[in-house]
């Protein structure tokens, strides 16, 4: 009689740990998998979300990396002092830090919409760390903001009170939830779970916290000419794949990295801002990929 393999066999899945360092009075809470000694990648999320968006992103990738994903301080299950400083700078001398913990002397990074600007931090700090990115709707250019931004920029431009509050609605739970299903083509592919866990954990958490990082945003973009002149010297391998139907950043902000990085991959799914919920597997396929060409690993036909 001819044995054949189970499913199970077939479909067995790296093992995701869960664990929490201490930062600096912060408590980092990150998920990880994958071979100790494979190439590092850190995912960084972004506003309305945490690790917990990669759920299914780091099994995959895990098979022929090490994966690690951190909660940033004011989003998931990372607990932060009640007087941290709710700022783009502070987020990254944190995940900085946190990257010195885990042992990762060499990198590449996934950023995603406010894990961007920590993550550009990241690689102006450190350019001989950063072995590649994959920017997934996370913006580096001021052409990727689009008019959705004006209410942010009025509390750039003039940090009141009355802006400071008008910000407050981005942080409800409709605004979450649609930032999440606007431009998805089939609703039902967005697991209503990663919308109702960000919500939760805002609520938890306190939305002053969301309105200092709406205030901060502004410094990010005063930050772009130096992440350009980083791009520009290091040419550090990029694929950028984005929903192009993002309400908040557009696809010309993919499109400028070309300016400065000539040989960057630039890729669009027709979905929306959390492009991962609909269309994981399409973009874990684009990383491994692009990730073969440039870091230690196995193109997706090896697999």
């Amino acid at each position: 009689m001819q044995d054949h393999p189970t499913a199970l066999s077939t479909t067995v899945m790296p093992v995701v740990r869960y664990a929490s360092i201490a930062i600096d009075g912060t408590d980092v809470f990150y998920r990880e998998a994958g071979p100790a000694d494979a190439p590092a990648i850190l995912l960084l999320h972004g506003f309305g979300a945490s690790s917990h968006m990669f759920r299914n992103l780091i099994p995959a990738l895990a098979k022929h990396y090490r994966v690690v994903a951190p909660d940033l301080p004011g989003f998931g299950m990372t607990r932060t002092d009640p007087a941290f400083e709710f700022t783009f700078a502070h987020l990254a001398d944190v995940i900085d830090a946190f990257t010195d913990a885990v042992g990762f002397d060499t990198y590449a990074m996934y950023v995603f919409d406010y894990g961007a600007p920590v993550g550009w931090r990241l690689a102006v700090r450190h350019p001989e760390r950063i072995t590649a990115i994959v920017s997934q709707n996370g913006n580096g250019y001021e052409e990727g903001l689009s008019p959705g931004w004006a209410p942010m920029r009025a509390a750039w431009a003039n940090p009141s009170a009355a802006n400071r509050e008008a910000l407050r609605t981005f942080n409800s739970f409709e605004m979450t939830k649609w930032q999440y299903t606007e431009g998805v083509r089939d609703v039902s592919r967005v697991a209503p779970d990663g919308y109702a866990l960000a919500f939760a954990a805002t609520e938890r958490i306190g939305v002053d916290a969301q309105l200092d990082l709406l205030v901060d945003y502004g410094q990010n973009i005063a930050q772009y000419a130096q992440l350009h002149a980083y791009f520009r010297k290091y040419q550090p391998p990029l694929l950028a794949i984005w929903g192009q139907n993002d309400p908040f950043f557009v696809p010309a902000g993919a499109h400028a990295f070309t300016r400065d990085l000539p040989q960057a991959e630039v890729r669009f799914l027709d979905t929306g801002h959390f492009a991962l919920e609909t269309h994981g597997p399409e973009i874990a396929e684009a990383m491994f990929d692009f990730l073969a060409g440039h870091v230690t690993g196995k193109r997706a036909s090896e697999r």
